[in-house]
């Protein structure tokens, strides 16, 4: 008997009242998942059929048309730059060996080496297999190695073999799709400044299904410390890996994060090219070096980051982030002595929030030196008068600024009369949850190439409120992971690692008073909203990074079922900002680079794009 759409498998009824009870119980739990997770995500529950599993066959594989278009594009092409994919062989399963090769000699691209190297397998049939078909294609390279001598140095004789223009890098028992070297190729003759290209990935099991895809952001230094998502597929201009000699021993486990470290030393980030397409299938079997070294794998990334920061004359500490972690968390120090911190907090009436939220700045942030500056947007309540006074008591900033509500024209005002260096804007209905949030965003924003800093935000029933803005979202911007459970892990872990976004939210953002100037401040012409999405975007224009980060974790008390309750007149403002967004930045709000376009716009709890928001490679 099947499971139940909803959970575990129910007892057979044995009688009419226990059947009804059965589906009552099956329908309110329909109810619930429906309220949780929306229309879509029920339908799939409902039918048993995975999302990801849906979308791979509406737009991942290849269909009939595709390859042909590909045929026919394989003749206009500007270049065909040969393509070296290398991989080294130990004792792998027959079957799976002869679907890795077979996958590669299967390719529409003709332009392909193979280089073999097997590194002292011990299995005849492996020798076998790689013999046969390596006599079966001239493009297939082939060298045993007398004794294994593990993957850094198998792997570095395969690159000895390589003759192409770009070096791929593939395991011995994963596929590649047979139009993912069309698509590298096609990548590295549009941009030919480029020297590492990686793509998205997915798992496959035993038995060919498709699940757990990756869908990953364009470059992203921040979240790549964090982990490795460059692999899989990763190509490497060969001149490069050339000069660095390959692989470097003595990082087994974590070989191919600690390359892309060296690689990334010595390029440009416009010479590191995402391609939005899953283009690598990893198999996933238990016995599988991570799963079997997954400690040495986890100190081996550890080391090479390390060093990486090292190398590039960076003080920071690379530790876990939990002791059994195998993700990690780069902490940079604060400078000393600490900069002042000028907390602005705008208000009008609801003293309750307020209070909540300056005795937690008071009260529960363990902050060496900042100043909290109240602006009063004409509060009306005598309480709200008698806690200023209060306030102002205790050594806080009170500072009055009249007219209607215009939050730039607040924060503006009062950053002019701030003296931080830092700046926090800070929403009147923050709660603080963790002592040290403000040492975390200041370590961030003190780094001279970060213009701005957000945190993570809840809604106070504990759900996700903030882990960044998405460009395109709702169409202007918009939150994603938005309702989520607070131990959400995201899209691969990412809603618990610092990465680089687009854009933070106002209602907790950080960053140096000279950067806040350089941009001239919040825009007065969006009023109420975009008003945060718009700075963001104009930090990002002069060069800066804006950084999120999970280890400052604070209560964003706005109403999470808020409804639409707009007048015309809000309405029709809301219809200007939005236009003003729209002529500013235009096609800049069509791609979101931190953001994969097989993800969803739609939803703010994220999921799937149906269908995805870019051309096929052989379309474009």
């Amino acid at each position: 008997m099947p499971p139940t759409p909803y959970g575990r498998r129910r007892r057979r009824a044995t009688s009419l009242s226990e059947a009804l009870s059965n589906a009552v119980h099956l329908v309110g739990r329909g109810l619930r998942y429906y309220r949780a997770h929306g229309f879509k995500a029920t339908l799939r529950k409902i039918t048993g059929l995975p999302g990801y599993r849906v979308w791979w066959r509406l737009y991942g594989r290849l269909r009939p048309d595709d390859r042909d278009a590909i045929q026919a594009a394989l003749p206009k092409l500007a270049l065909r730059p040969l393509i070296s994919v290398v991989m080294p062989v130990y004792n792998p399963a027959d079957i799976l060996l002869r679907r890795a090769i077979l996958s590669v000699r299967e390719q529409i691209y003709p332009h392909w080496e193979l280089c073999v190297v097997d590194d002292g397998s011990n299995d005849p049939l492996v020798i076998e297999t790689l013999a046969e078909l390596a006599a079966s294609d001239a493009r297939i390279k082939l060298h045993y190695r007398p004794a294994n001598g593990g993957i850094v140095a198998a792997t570095n004789q395969a690159l000895s073999m390589a003759s192409g223009d770009f070096v791929a890098f593939m395991d011995h028992d994963d596929e590649i799709p047979p139009e993912a070297l069309f698509v590298l190729a096609k990548a590295i003759i549009d941009h030919p400044d480029a020297a590492l290209i990686y793509s998205d990935e997915d798992k496959i099991d035993l038995g060919g299904h498709h699940f757990d895809p990756y869908f990953k952001p364009d470059w992203n230094e921040d979240f790549f410390y964090s982990q490795n998502f460059i692999n899989h597929l990763c190509a490497v201009r060969r001149s490069l890996l050339t000069e660095l000699e390959g692989l470097r021993p003595g990082f087994e486990g974590g070989q191919d994060y600690d390359l892309v470290l060296r690689v990334v030393e010595r390029l440009r980030p416009s010479q590191i090219l995402h391609i939005p397409r899953v283009l690598y299938h990893w198999r996933q079997l238990s016995s599988s070096f991570s799963h079997v070294s997954l400690s040495a794998a986890t100190d081996s990334a550890r080391r090479a980051v390390t060093e990486h920061l090292a190398r590039r004359a960076i003080k920071a500490t690379v530790t876990p982030i939990t002791e059994d972690d195998r993700y990690q968390r780069v902490r940079y120090p604060l400078p000393d002595p600490a900069p002042r911190v000028s907390l602005i907090i705008p208000t009008r009436d609801r003293v309750e929030l307020l209070r909540q939220c300056v005795d937690g700045l008071l009260d529960g942030t363990d902050y060496p030196d900042y100043e909290i500056i109240i602006v009063d947007n004409d509060s009306q309540h005598p309480a709200s008068h008698a806690y200023f006074a209060q306030l102002k008591r205790r050594g806080v900033r009170v500072l009055h600024h009249g007219g209607p509500f215009n939050y730039p024209a607040l924060n503006n005002g009062a950053v002019a009369q701030a003296s931080g260096d830092l700046i926090c804007l800070l929403n009147n209905d923050i709660k603080i949850i963790h002592a040290d949030w403000l040492r975390e965003m200041a370590s961030q924003a003190c780094r001279p190439e970060v213009g701005a800093v957000g945190a993570k935000l809840y809604y106070a029933d504990g759900t996700i409120q903030h882990v960044g803005v998405v460009i395109g979202m709702g169409g202007i911007a918009g939150h994603i992971n938005q309702f989520l459970p607070r131990q959400e892990l995201g899209n691969h872990q990412d809603v618990n690692l610092v990465r680089e976004v687009s854009c933070v939210t106002a209602a907790c953002l950080l960053l140096r008073k000279e950067v806040f100037a350089e941009v001239g401040g919040l825009d007065e012409a969006l009023a109420v909203a975009f008003n945060d999405v718009d700075f963001c975007l104009r930090i990002r224009e002069k060069g800066y990074r804006i950084i999120w980060t999970p280890f400052a974790e604070l209560y964003h008390l706005e109403s999470a079922s808020r409804g639409s309750d707009l007048t015309a007149e809000q309405l029709a403002r809301c219809r200007r900002e939005e236009q003003f967004m729209r002529d500013r930045w235009g096609q800049a709000l069509l791609r979101d680079p931190f953001y994969n376009p097989n993800l969803t716009l739609e939803s703010p709890r994220g999921g799937l794009a149906f269908p995805p928001r870019l051309p096929k490679p052989w379309e474009s």
